[in-house]
């Protein structure tokens, strides 16, 4: 399992994730909120739990792409 970030944006309700997994819930929060800060449009955000593979982390306050571990 992973969560994934996803934002709504104007008046969609439809929300959409950038394909982002993370190992744990607080990463994808900081990922969701960095689009938040940088998308004008942004209306709403939420974490959701994925079945994707993990490829990407936050290290050190930086996005970093991460090797998907085989399970």
């Amino acid at each position: 399992m992973s969560y994934a970030p996803e934002v709504r944006t104007g008046s969609d309700p439809k929300f959409y994730g950038n394909a982002l997994p993370f190992a744990t819930h607080e990463e994808a929060r900081l990922n969701v909120k960095d689009l938040e800060r940088r998308w004008m449009l942004v209306v709403d955000t939420r974490v959701v739990e994925s079945e994707d593979p993990v490829n990407f982390a936050w290290v050190d306050g930086q996005l970093e792409a991460v090797e998907a571990v085989a399970a």
